[in-house]
């Protein structure tokens, strides 16, 4: 079986991008050809000029960006919080803190050369819908990589200076390149796209069709 390369573009301080993830990997569990397949996680900022500091929750956010009430962004995340809770997950999405994401990307491709890239995105990804954890905040952020298997000091000297950033620009260069203008987004073998968090079977069918 030749290998099969899914690229998948996400964003760590998207509640979408988990439930796709979830959904991918329950396809992926029961593909035929698992082994064969090389997944490679992309970094993409759905807001690139967001603040480092947490200024203002989800909820508010909402209403800001979308002109939503207060109620209709509580419905909202309620919303999500519902479908989420289908594939296990908890969310607490009235106390996430929507921040940049660009430092948790840098420390992210850090991770994978580390061996720990599957830890540390879980819990990354954890900390910002479920725990209400600000991640743009590096003593934060240093924190709850470390938990996952980071060594702490070595974390800061990614931190303290630009390793990794290019990684990042490269990333979100190929996802405009090739048309990924949201996420999460699931491209196989470079051909095959899939946008947002679909059902199950829809990643089984980009799985198949990738296989040949």
């Amino acid at each position: 079986m030749v290998e099969i390369t899914v690229d998948v573009w996400s964003d760590l301080v998207c509640p979408w991008c988990f439930i796709g993830k979830r959904r991918f990997e329950a396809a992926l569990e029961g593909f035929e050809h698992r082994d064969a397949v090389r997944v490679r996680w992309r970094s993409f900022e759905l807001d690139p000029n967001a603040p480092t500091e947490a200024v203002e929750r989800a909820p508010e956010l909402l209403q800001r960006k979308y002109g939503m009430t207060a109620e209709q962004a509580a419905e909202a995340n309620a919303r999500v919080t519902a479908i989420a809770a289908e594939v296990g997950l908890t969310y607490r999405l009235d106390e996430s803190w929507p921040v940049n994401s660009f430092d948790a990307h840098r420390v992210m491709h850090f991770a994978v050369d580390q061996g720990v890239g599957d830890a540390v995105r879980e819990r990354l990804m954890t900390a910002y819908t479920s725990e209400g954890v600000a991640l743009g905040d590096r003593e934060t952020l240093v924190a709850e990589v470390t938990k996952a298997g980071l060594d702490e000091a070595a974390t800061w000297e990614v931190l303290k200076g630009d390793r990794y950033a290019d990684a990042v620009r490269a990333d979100e260069r190929e996802a405009a390149e090739i048309g990924v203008r949201g996420v999460p987004a699931f491209v196989a073998n470079g051909r095959y796209l899939v946008s947002g968090a679909q059902p199950v079977e829809v990643f089984e069918r980009l799985l198949r069709t990738a296989a040949g």
